[in-house]
């Protein structure tokens, strides 16, 4: 076993050494990866970690919930890049791990923080484990690399046990099972953001498959430091619920352990940045068949039903209305659906333990409801085509402008297209409001990207030369062989002059509009070819589904990333399983007519298109829009 310890260290050291070379930009290099916050990376104020600095942030409307004793206000905060969480918040995840967990009938409980910043979470399991386990001696340990922080959270709780140092190394010199509880509040830092290397060190360490961000290597190292029957309480960014990339992530907390209750906390806004949270309890060793589920989530102009607390109603047993903050919060109470699609055609079947596959909430009305449009359906949107992403410049100051004619040297109007952006795009239909053009410098009759020869357009060769430090400085393109003065992401040339299904990536309602305008689509938005597709007849029954309210029930109920103020995110790995009815139908052929309808121009009430779209899955028209539960 020592000799095992000896070898991980080693192998922690190249751990290290490869995030110092790879991230100089970090302030305090080590501190930010394994530390409770992230400093200044990349030039940007960063929190727990990086982009999730409102998980560890008070700020806006969670003011209130700030910490009195001034160790990380504002001032500590933009000058250090460090957010902490909100006090309301750390005692509600300190009452969930404790309602769990416990020293079992030993003298002693003990309670780790990885990553404990100021201390606040330790602080406020403390002062709960007192009070409910008062004949137990509480031992809580909490690392951090940032010393200053350290020291705030020892003047804090001169009890706890404070360490500074490098948790992931720290770790392997740990003993197994030597912990009743882990509550912690770990670093976000992305792959890309961390590099390759590191990122690869900490995958092969890990295990870990994939896109990767330094949650998973924490969440990962804290099975083995449980005891049996020890409780993990995570606070993270909700999009592991539902992302490719969280799939590391839901195949530890069911893997190696098991979640008994899960709160996404939705847009309640209790951080500063727009992040929305998550909190799990996850059990080692246990035998749960059922976890918990909770969310909240704004509905504007919903009227609340009591003045219920928002952490008070979070604990309730059935669904409520609340005020928070002048907001008015939907509390829904469910239980978890882990690794199956919920609604599948024949052509995917499902697997048991697919991590790969979003969570969601599983409630009685919603599931039979599911199970009817699964019954009515015969392929899913990924089965008939490809769903892609606009194009991406990384220079769109460059390529990309409303005023072309103004500019001097000006590129030749062949390389000029139209360019469509979420601004353009309502239901059905593309309504262009600016002329907004890009410049695209590759041949859009080759279905592979192939660059123009620059020679050929001198007005075009002469604007891109002024721009050539700029564009010559994507080292990450010109080192992958390419051509300075391409385009990142061009997509497939040829197929935008074809017809094509075009949507915003994030948006309230959804907005599938169909283009036949040959206009090239920008990275704010996907598009899916017509000829992919198969046919008119299937395109007009893709938008007839994807702008139905049974669309957008079916998104929320399988699929469910939702952002702040009802926004939701249509992005490929979730508009690909949206359901397709039987096209050769009576039902289909009527769904057909009118989006063809729809898309000319023609006003219909909407109420007729769900009526339309219900009878096409086969299902009664009102059940068919409503999931009751």
């Amino acid at each position: 076993m020592d000799e095992l310890r000896r070898a991980a260290c080693r192998a922690d050291r190249c751990l290290a050494a490869s995030v110092i070379r790879t991230n100089r930009a970090f302030v305090q290099v080590v501190g930010a990866i394994s530390g409770g916050w992230v400093g200044l990376l990349c030039g940007r104020g960063g929190g727990a970690g990086g982009r999730m600095r409102g998980v560890d942030g008070w700020g806006g409307q969670a003011s209130r919930y700030r910490r009195a004793d001034g160790s990380g206000g504002d001032g500590a905060r933009k000058r250090h890049g460090r957010h902490y969480t909100p006090v309301r918040l750390a005692e509600f995840l300190a009452a969930r791990l404790f309602a769990h967990a416990g020293p079992h009938g030993r003298e002693e409980l003990r309670v780790l923080d990885p990553a404990c910043g100021d201390g606040e979470l330790l602080v406020a399991a403390r002062r709960l484990a007192r009070i409910r386990f008062p004949r137990a001696r509480v031992r809580m340990v909490g690392y951090d690399l940032d010393a200053a922080a350290i020291g705030v959270a020892a003047a804090r709780e001169p009890d706890i046990e404070w360490r500074v140092g490098d948790f992931l190394q720290a770790a392997t010199t740990l003993d197994d099972e030597g912990f009743d509880a882990v509550i912690t509040n770990p670093p976000y830092v992305r792959t890309q953001q961390l590099g390759a290397e590191t990122a690869r060190l900490l995958s092969q360490r890990f295990g870990l498959q994939g896109r990767i961000d330094l949650t998973h290597p924490f969440v990962a190292s804290m099975p083995r430091l449980l005891r049996p029957g020890g409780v993990l309480g995570l606070l993270c960014a909700n999009r592991f619920l539902t992302t490719k990339a969280g799939a590391n992530l839901r195949e530890l907390l069911c893997a190696e352990l098991s979640p008994i209750e899960l709160y996404d906390l939705g847009d309640t806004r209790l951080f500063e940045a727009a992040v929305l949270p998550a909190v799990t309890i996850a059990i080692r060793g246990g035998d749960a068949t059922r976890c918990r589920y909770v969310s909240a989530y704004e509905i504007p102009g919903g009227e609340p039903g009591d003045g219920t607390d928002l952490f008070a109603a979070l604990t309730h047993s059935r669904d409520c209305l609340i005020d928070h903050e002048g907001r008015c919060i939907a509390i829904e109470v469910g239980t978890l659906e882990t690794g199956r699609a919920a609604s599948s055609a024949p052509s995917m079947p499902t697997r048991e333990a697919d991590y790969t596959v979003p969570w969601r909430m599983s409630r009685p009305g919603t599931d039979a409801w599911l199970r009817r449009v699964g019954d009515g359906t015969w392929r899913t949107f990924g089965d008939l085509a490809r769903i892609r992403v606009g194009i991406k410049t990384t220079a769109d100051r460059v390529f990309i402008s409303d005023r072309w004619d103004e500019r001097e040297p000006r590129p030749e109007r062949a390389l000029l297209f139209d360019l469509l952006t979420h601004h353009d795009l309502a239901a059905w239909r593309v309504t262009r409001e600016r002329d907004t053009r890009v410049l695209y410098p590759y041949d859009v009759t080759k279905p592979r990207r192939t660059p123009v020869d620059l020679a050929l357009f001198p007005g075009a060769a002469a604007y891109l030369a002024e721009h050539k430090d700029t564009l010559a400085a994507r080292d990450y393109l010109t080192g992958s062989g390419r051509e300075w003065f391409e385009i990142w992401v061009p997509q497939r040339p040829h197929l935008w002059r074809l017809p094509k299904v075009v949507f915003p990536d994030i948006s309230v309602r959804p907005r599938f509009a169909l283009d036949r305008s040959g206009a090239i689509v920008n990275g704010d938005c996907y598009w899916i070819s017509v000829p992919d597709i198969g046919s008119d007849h299937l395109a007009y029954l893709v938008m007839g589904v994807a702008n139905s309210t049974l669309g957008m029930r079916f998104y929320d109920a399988v699929c469910g990333n939702r952002l702040y103020a009802g926004r939701r995110r249509w992005i490929t790995q979730y508009v690909a399983r949206l359901p397709v009815p039987d096209p050769d139908t009576h039902a289909a052929a009527g769904l057909a007519d009118l989006v063809r309808e729809l898309v000319d121009g023609v006003e219909t009430d909407l109420a007729e298109l769900d009526e339309r779209v219900a009878a096409a899955f086969g299902i009664d028209s009102l059940t068919g829009v409503f999931a009751p539960d």
